[in-house]
């Protein structure tokens, strides 16, 4: 099943698809618990029955997350369960 604008993944309520690349999709989402704009990214259920794109997966997770530098995202959160996504503070306006 393809996510779609206005659904609901876990506490993310998806806006529209921002990006789309090898290892998943990106969407500008709303966090319904925190009242604030996040980009989202969703490993696709294929991938997430691949052991080495599940692991590679969780290093861009664990790698964004230790970055700090105005011009590149960090890493918020990265729920690796039966929805494998990864969120990062949205900035500017691009779309």
């Amino acid at each position: 099943m393809s996510n779609q604008p206005g659904q609901s993944l876990l506490h993310y309520s998806l806006v529209e698809k921002i990006g789309e690349g090898g290892m998943g999709v990106v969407w500008k989402a709303f966090d319904t618990t925190l009242d604030r704009e996040v980009a989202i990214k969703v490993l696709p259920a294929a991938f997430a029955a691949d052991p080495e794109r599940l692991a590679r997966f969780q290093r861009e997770a664990k790698l964004l997350a230790s970055l700090n530098h105005p011009n590149i995202a960090a890493a918020s959160t990265a729920q690796i369960s039966a929805t494998h996504t990864m969120t990062s503070r949205r900035t500017g306006s691009a779309s």
